[in-house]
């Protein structure tokens, strides 16, 4: 426990974790000085909290830091923000008007490998990655080609740039494209680049591994089948299915230190950060974050992300001064996918009031 003594911080992760998550851990960073806590449980049935220097899956988090990496070989001059995308990848018959800023910024119109739901109410599926069907592909691995082709082989949401629709595939996307120009595999380059440099320690790039560094808590995914509720232990499973989009292992600490370089203009040229934190004015998304107000109109920055059984948030000011990063983890309650995303959307706001006043 921090030493601070901060009661409305620990009050509400534990009230975030009486709303119906298993655990939580939080570490705040601002002019006061740093506070972390935890509350909950580590794993189902036991006493012990989640340790507060953890490691947890981040999910779509890892956008931010596959952003960052894009915009560093930009920086170097071996991408172009408004290049096509096509021209780097010719094996792929890309729309030759998608260019490397429409994929950061979720407009390139390129169907969603996980699948795609659209206005009407319909859906198109992409691959498994919810209910018994992703429970027996637990430990498949994916290929980021696979990823990209199965997207490919569906039609475009849209014309290229003319509208915005989050898409895993823009990211997995992204991969290939860092490994196409530097010739590196991806992870290397993100340990090269950004986590060694940062002395990101507890950052891993795990691809197809589903191993997770100690300490951490245990993550739970609970799901019908066949009209039947059944949980299991989904801390060790394969990323793969959502590669450069959401596949990274991360701590409270790592993603402070990281949100805080980034947004201190610490990584980026200052031109690149502001166009990466630009936002498309449908959506607020910038190149690999979302751009949001609070509630007494102060900006923030921000990416959060989910892998069944765990959450990730992180925020942080302008200038990269005050941020909070946290991890939850799921139990046994029984909760559609619907009734996860308002316990997250709920955690989300209570912990945005406490630290930004929003």
């Amino acid at each position: 426990m921090s030493e601070q003594n901060r009661p409305e911080l620990q009050t509400a992760l534990q009230d975030i974790v009486d709303s119906g998550w298993a655990g939580a851990q939080l570490r705040v960073n601002d002019p006061r000085g740093e506070w972390v806590g935890s509350a909950g449980v580590a794993e189902p049935g036991g006493s012990a909290q989640p340790p507060t220097d953890g490691h947890f899956r981040i999910g779509s988090n890892t956008k931010t830091f596959t952003a960052t990496l894009v915009l560093l070989l930009v920086a170097d001059g071996l991408l172009e923000l408004d290049g096509p995308v096509a021209d780097r990848l010719p094996a792929y018959d890309l729309d030759p008007r998608i260019t490397l800023r429409m994929v950061l910024q979720h407009t390139s119109g390129l169907f969603n490998f996980t699948g795609e739901y659209y206005e009407d109410g319909t859906t198109a599926p992409g691959i498994a990655w919810e209910g018994r069907e992703w429970v027996d592909n637990l430990f498949r691995t994916y290929r980021p080609e696979e990823l990209v082709r199965l997207a490919l082989s569906k039609p475009a949401r849209f014309e290229p740039g003319t509208d915005w629709s989050y898409s895993n595939t823009n990211y997995v996307l992204a991969r290939l494209l860092v490994e196409e120009v530097t010739g590196r595999p991806y992870a290397e380059e993100m340990q090269r680049r950004i986590l060694t440099p940062l002395g990101l320690t507890g950052t891993v790039v795990p691809d197809a591994s589903p191993e997770i560094p100690e300490p951490h808590a245990r993550a739970t995914y609970t799901y019908q089948d066949g009209g039947e509720w059944k949980s299991l232990d989904v801390t060790r499973s394969n990323p793969s299915w959502i590669s450069a989009a959401g596949d990274m292992i991360s701590t409270t600490r790592d993603l402070h230190v990281f949100f805080s370089a980034l947004m201190g203009g610490r990584i980026l040229p200052a031109g690149l950060l502001d166009a990466m934190r630009t936002p498309h004015p449908t959506m607020g998304y910038g190149l690999g974050l979302f751009v949001q107000e609070t509630e007494d109109g102060r900006t923030v920055y921000t990416h959060n992300g989910g892998m069944w059984g765990w959450g990730a948030l992180m925020f942080g000011s302008p200038d990269g001064s005050t941020t909070f990063t946290a991890s939850l983890t799921c139990g046994e309650a029984r909760l559609d996918m619907a009734g996860v995303g308002g316990l997250f959307a709920g955690a989300q706001k209570r912990l945005l009031a406490e630290v930004f006043g929003a």
